[in-house]
C-alpha cells in the first residue's frame, strides 16, 4: 500500500473515530446529568459540585472534538461531525420510508354489479330507479352472506373501470357550473385510485345474488367489498353538506343529483 492511500484510509478511519468520541461522549453526558438530579435529591453536594465538573469537562471535550473535525474537514475535505449526523439521520429516515411503503398491492374481485346503464349512469344511487340492481358474488364467497339479510343497507365498494379521462388533483363536478374542488372535496370517480363507494338497500338474497335498490354504476362493474350500513354507527348527525351549501340555490340542485322528481 503506498502512502496516499494509507494517509486516505486513516483519514476515513478518524471520520468514523470522531463521530463516534462525539457520540459516546454525549451518551455519558446525559447519563452524568441524570444521576446529577438523582444525587441532588439525595443532598449530596460535594458529590453533585464534583459531577457538574466531570460534565462540563466533557462538553469542553466535545466542542474540542468538533473543532478538530472542523479543521479535518478543511485540510482533507471530509465531512464534519453535524454533516455525518445529519446524513445519519437522512439514511436513517429513508431506511424507515422505505420500510414502511408498500410498493404494490392488489385487490381481488368478487364479484360483479348488474345494472341497467350501459352508456351514462347517475351521479347518486337512486333510491326508487326502475330496472334491476343486483351484486353477483363468486361462489366461494357466498359464505360471507351468513346474517346480512339482517340489515337494511349495505356499503358496496368496487372498481370504476370504464375511466378514460386524465386524474387531475382539481376537479369541477358535472353537476356544478364550473366549480373548482380538489378530488379529494368530491364525489369525481377520476381518483388517483379508481375505488368506488354506494349505499344502497336490501331487497333480497337468493343464493349469490343481493338484489338491491339502484345503483350509480354502469353495468358488470368489478365488485371488491361488501360491508353492513349500521344505524348510528355510520349516521352522523351533525354532517353538512360542505361547499356545495356555498352554490347558490343548492338545494335544488341536490334534488337534481339524487334524482328526486320535483315540481321545477
Amino acid at each position: 500500500m503506498n502512502n496516499q492511500n494509507k494517509i486516505r484510509l486513516d483519514k476515513e478511519k478518524l471520520k468514523l473515530l470522531m463521530l463516534y468520541w462525539f457520540n459516546h461522549n454525549n451518551e455519558h453526558i446525559r447519563d452524568n446529568e441524570k444521576w446529577l438530579q438523582k444525587i441532588n435529591d439525595m443532598g449530596l453536594a460535594d458529590v453533585s459540585d464534583e459531577l457538574k465538573k466531570v460534565i462540563k469537562l466533557s462538553k469542553e471535550a466535545n466542542e474540542h472534538i468538533k473543532l478538530a473535525n472542523t479543521k479535518l474537514k478543511k485540510e482533507y475535505g471530509s465531512k464534519t461531525i453535524k454533516e455525518n449526523i445529519v446524513e445519519k439521520q437522512e439514511v436513517k429516515s429513508e431506511r424507515s420510508s422505505a420500510k414502511n411503503k408498500i410498493k404494490s398491492f392488489k385487490f381481488k374481485q368478487i364479484g360483479i354489479i348488474r345494472t341497467p346503464y350501459t352508456d351514462s349512469a347517475p351521479y347518486q344511487p337512486i333510491e326508487g330507479d326502475t330496472g334491476e340492481f343486483c351484486i353477483v358474488l363468486e361462489p366461494q364467497y357466498i359464505k360471507g352472506f351468513y346474517k346480512l339479510s339482517k340489515f337494511s343497507y349495505i356499503y358496496v365498494l368496487y372498481y370504476i373501470h370504464r375511466i378514460e379521462q386524465k386524474m387531475s388533483m382539481t376537479v369541477s363536478p358535472g353537476w356544478t357550473d364550473g366549480e373548482k374542488v380538489g378530488v379529494f372535496a368530491s364525489r369525481s370517480p377520476v381518483r388517483p385510485n379508481n375505488i368506488g363507494l354506494s349505499i344502497v338497500s336490501i331487497k333480497r338474497i337468493v343464493n349469490n345474488k343481493i338484489l338491491t335498490s339502484g345503483l350509480d354504476v354502469f353495468d358488470k362493474t368489478p365488485l371488491l367489498e361488501i360491508k353492513p350500513y349500521i344505524k348510528d354507527l355510520d349516521s352522523k348527525s351533525d354532517a353538512n353538506y360542505g361547499w356545495v351549501a356555498d352554490i347558490d340555490d343548492y338545494k335544488h340542485l341536490l334534488l337534481h343529483i339524487k334524482g328526486i322528481p320535483h315540481a321545477y
